[in-house]
């Protein structure tokens, strides 16, 4: 893991422009301030997919074309806190259905966080956590020939460029059969006034989330950043439909990193990317499906047409 890191730093702080993967927001300290993230005000993401998991999840289990005596495996990409997926567990547990939640994610304290919180609330339930990146478990979904619900919640896809998104998708739909359903919650186009405070709060709990990745490369790396000199910039148009996120040189500095034995300099006013986040509608989300084999079976939205949740099917 700190060897890919040390690559990933290297790789995007040598490239014109620079950038940081945001997967590395993720570990204890970032996991700890997204939380905060989704109890604020000016971030409806969560509470609009939430609203979805608690006001329609019959619905949702009755498009699973689940069979009550078949076991099968729920598997949640990103589970981060688990916070809708607890919504649709509950109900399942309620019509007596027998699965296995497997919970993935790449930060293990989170994993370690939601089996504590799993077992104390819902101990009926069989979780079998995995930790690791998207990509890389993907082909594990092929291992068991017990039909399948993919869960990939929380626009996590719309952190990927639509090219990745796409190539994600079809890896996904390769690795899943036609008895297998995938549900995809993906964040809508909106304007700039309701989209760009959800990424650049009143209380800056954004922007400690987003310098804490110069504090990970600080301490994992022996990085000397200093955070005084960088500040947090969010950007969206309602026509790109991608909220970006960077990281800005206030200043002109030369940054070391110990464990790379190299420094990387900035000039004032540089920006480094560190996430984006898109924003979707049919035609976009019928674009990224391209070439997976997945078609839309039906769409849940909520009250405010905020978010939306696809349920997916392989063809025939």
């Amino acid at each position: 893991m700190i060897e890919q890191f040390k690559k990933d730093v290297d790789t995007g702080l040598s490239n014109c422009p620079k950038s940081l993967p945001s997967k590395y927001f993720y570990n204890k300290k970032g996991d700890a301030l997204f939380e905060q993230i989704m109890e604020l005000p000016e971030y409806y993401v969560t509470r609009a997919e939430h609203e979805i998991f608690k006001q329609k999840k019959q619905e949702i289990i009755k498009t699973q074309g689940l069979q009550p005596e078949v076991p099968f495996e729920l598997i949640e990409l990103g589970a981060g806190n688990g916070l809708k997926t607890k919504e649709l567990l509950k109900e399942l547990l309620q019509q007596d259905c027998q699965f296995d939640f497997i919970p993935i994610d790449i930060s293990q304290n989170a994993l370690d966080k939601l089996e504590k919180e799993i077992n104390q609330h819902l101990p009926s339930v069989s979780i079998k956590k995995k930790q690791g990146d998207y990509f890389d478990v993907l082909a594990s979904l092929q291992a068991t020939k017990r039909p399948k619900i993919v869960l990939f919640l929380g626009s996590n896809i719309g952190n990927m460029p639509d090219a990745v998104a796409n190539t994600f998708i079809n890896t996904l739909g390769q690795n899943l059969t036609t008895i297998d359903r995938l549900i995809l919650g993906v964040d809508l186009i909106k304007p700039k006034t309701i989209v760009l405070p959800a990424y650049d709060d009143e209380q800056g709990i954004t922007k400690a989330f987003n310098l804490n990745l110069l504090t990970r490369i600080n301490s994992e790396l022996g990085g000397h950043f200093d955070l005084h000199n960088f500040s947090h910039l969010a950007e969206y148009t309602e026509e790109d439909g991608i909220a970006k996120s960077f990281l800005v040189s206030t200043t002109e500095q030369l940054v070391a990193i110990d464990a790379l034995e190299k420094s990387f300099f900035f000039q004032k006013g540089e920006k480094i990317a560190t996430e984006i986040s898109r924003k979707y509608n049919d035609a976009i989300m019928c674009e990224i499906l391209n070439g997976s084999g997945l078609k839309i079976q039906c769409k849940f939205s909520d009250s405010q047409n905020y978010f939306a949740d696809y349920i997916l099917q392989k063809n025939e």
